[in-house]
């Protein structure tokens, strides 16, 4: 396929802090790749493990859109908002960082790891006042389809940021096959295989496995084993 980048799961940042062990698909902190500094307004994709009770003490963002995604466990947040909150598997959370916030977030539980999709996002507008959401998804509504978990639209499925991005999960039988078609034309789109074993196209891809395609209308997608699950990132290309 032209008009691809593919980032296989070995081939990502890594850095392991003991009590967080996190895998970096673009540039992040002391991962310093200049070919991998982003994709389009996708700007980091970080695969965390926070051990029991750890986690990141209160820092700073402004003028990013982030999104974390739990996989397993419960992560604590707590924001100069005023927001506290515990986001699980099944949630979402977003913060638009505008104008400046700091928060930290942290493994709720004492007993068991946490793990989380960290996500990063330029946004389409600077200094905006910062804002906090998270919204609990039914998972079923992901089996052998992709449900929308991000949007443009605070109106639409999901949660929104300031930014033309359509982000969509979903859970595989074997052998499932569906068609996405992009939203919005000079947008490119990034795959990343959270678990088992999925097709783009030809192209196979494995856990934790990344693929960035650009200049095309629409991705095939089949699933190559049972329970596989993908995150699809509808980005523009352009900053």
């Amino acid at each position: 396929m032209e008009n691809t980048v593919l980032h296989r799961a070995e081939t990502r940042g890594h850095a392991n802090h003991g009590w967080l062990d996190s895998y970096h698909t673009f540039s992040f902190a002391n991962y310093h790749n200049p070919d991998r500094m982003h994709f389009g307004v996708l700007r980091v994709l970080n695969d965390d493990r926070v051990d029991p009770g750890m986690g990141f003490g209160t820092h700073p963002h402004d003028n990013m859109e982030i999104i974390s995604i739990p996989l397993e466990g419960d992560l604590e947040h707590k924001d100069s908002m005023g927001n506290t909150a515990v986001i699980k598997k099944g949630d979402i959370q977003v913060m638009s960082a505008g104008t400046g916030i700091y928060h930290s977030e942290y493994n709720h539980n004492k007993d068991r790891l946490t793990k989380f999709l960290q996500i990063w996002v330029f946004p389409n507008r600077k200094n905006v006042k910062p804002r906090y959401d998270q919204i609990s998804l039914n998972e079923a509504d992901r089996h052998n389809r992709l449900q929308q978990i991000l949007s443009p639209d605070a109106n639409d499925e999901g949660v929104w940021i300031h930014q033309d991005a359509w982000f969509h999960m979903g859970r595989f039988d074997k052998d499932t096959k569906l068609q996405y078609n992009l939203k919005k034309k000079g947008n490119g789109i990034y795959a990343f295989v959270i678990e088992g074993n999925v097709t783009i196209g030809n192209i196979s891809l494995n856990w934790r496995d990344g693929l960035g395609i650009w200049n095309t209308d629409s991705i095939d997608i089949t699933a190559g084993s049972q329970n596989a699950e993908l995150l699809l990132m509808e980005v523009p290309m352009k900053i």
